[in-house]
């Protein structure tokens, strides 16, 4: 039986360890983080990518665990409603999703749904990747080593394996103008399925109420201009966060003053991953290790879902050879990838979401049937 690692246990990387084992892989996943990440925003399943759901089986629970959001109200200083929107404008695929649903909510399911099968190991990272004729060899932090026949970095946008095989990120990274920071806080406003968001000066910010209303996410975002940060440097970003709002009107002072006690807090710039290739011999990348679109396009979990079906797909059809697969998956990807991460340049997502997260025709494979 061929194996696989997958570097990462968020999305990508369980929904990837699924169709691998539908298709017959011996799957490990490896996740540098002690346990399943909580928390973080609201991502959307679009268009094609609910298809995917439906044939893993999981529509019905992935429905249930939605946030329920009935639509937002962008607000003035003095929470004045200026304008709103519903989950049925843009057919389901604008602002607001039919199916939106929390990402670590999401990953918690796909864990559920792979646990038994799947070995996963939590707490570890991998040091060093070294492909060899007949496999891949890779050292893991604690020493040890383990050879796969194929080794995929789902590990997000800071991927460890992308820069083990390309190199510094620095290269492939796009910023979008923008820096985005999110973490839980209390239902303080007593929302019930309704978001609002309130914008200032090119900078805005939201609170979204989750799981039955009983607490909420909140998101600010400001320019990324000539800031300078280190991604896991948390206290820093908490302050850059804090010098960046101040001043700001609405209900943003108290949200800000409530960071130190979340459990979930996540910043980072909204930035698109542009590689000219996802794969090197048997090492490849998925989600937003490969192909970021940044949160802007509001397609980025849609990719990765539909993404980790094709892509397991394909490797199940190489007939052993691997690097083809991988190769495989990206011409069946890259036309849509590269559309969709066009539309967040353009900033028109509203206008041409619903086409894009429709326009990629899902290819059946009987391995995994």
């Amino acid at each position: 039986m061929a194996s696989v690692l997958v570097v990462g246990a968020s999305i990508a990387g369980p929904a990837l360890a699924f169709w691998l084992q539908r298709a017959g892989f011996d799957t490990t996943v490896v996740e540098r983080a002690p346990a399943l990440r909580p928390g973080g925003q609201a991502v959307d399943l679009r268009g094609v990518a609910r298809q995917v759901a439906v044939l893993m089986g999981l529509d019905d629970e992935i429905r249930a665990a939605r946030t329920a959001t009935a639509g937002f109200s962008v607000v003035d200083r003095d929470g004045i409603v200026l304008s709103s929107m519903r989950p049925e404008d843009f057919a389901g695929d604008g602002q607001i999703a039919e199916i939106e649903i929390l990402r670590g909510d999401l990953s918690r399911l796909l864990y559920e749904a792979t646990s038994d099968s799947i070995e996963y190991i939590f707490g570890e990272r991998i040091t060093v990747v070294d492909e060899q004729a007949d496999g891949v060899t890779v050292e893991f932090a604690n020493g040890s080593n383990r050879q796969f026949d194929v080794v995929i970095g789902a590990d997000g946008l800071h991927s460890a394996v992308r820069a083990a095989i390309f190199g510094d990120e620095s290269k492939f990274l796009h910023d979008m103008g923008t820096c985005i920071g999110l973490w839980s806080v209390p239902n303080h406003l007593g929302l019930e399925n309704w978001a609002l968001a309130y914008n200032e000066s090119g900078c805005s910010a939201g609170i979204r109420p989750v799981h039955q209303n009983r607490e909420a996410i909140v998101y600010v975002s400001f320019p990324s201009d000539e800031i300078r940060f280190d991604y896991r440097d948390v206290a820093a970003q908490k302050q850059l966060v804090r010098q960046r709002t101040a001043g700001m009107g609405w209900e943003v002072p108290l949200l800000v003053a409530q960071i130190d006690e979340a459990p979930d807090f996540y910043f980072d710039t909204c930035s698109q991953v542009l590689l000219d290739s996802w794969s090197r011999g048997r090492i490849g990348l998925v989600g937003d290790a490969a192909f970021c679109p940044s949160p802007l396009t509001g397609q980025g979990t849609s990719l990765a879902f539909v993404a980790a079906y094709v892509l397991a797909g394909e490797l199940a059809s190489a007939g052993g050879d691997y690097s083809a697969g991988l190769a495989a998956y990206e011409r069946r990807m890259r036309e849509w990838v590269l559309d969709t991460q066009l539309m967040g340049r353009e900033g028109n997502a509203d206008s041409r979401l619903g086409a894009v997260a429709n326009a990629f025709a899902l290819p059946h494979y009987s391995s995994m049937f």
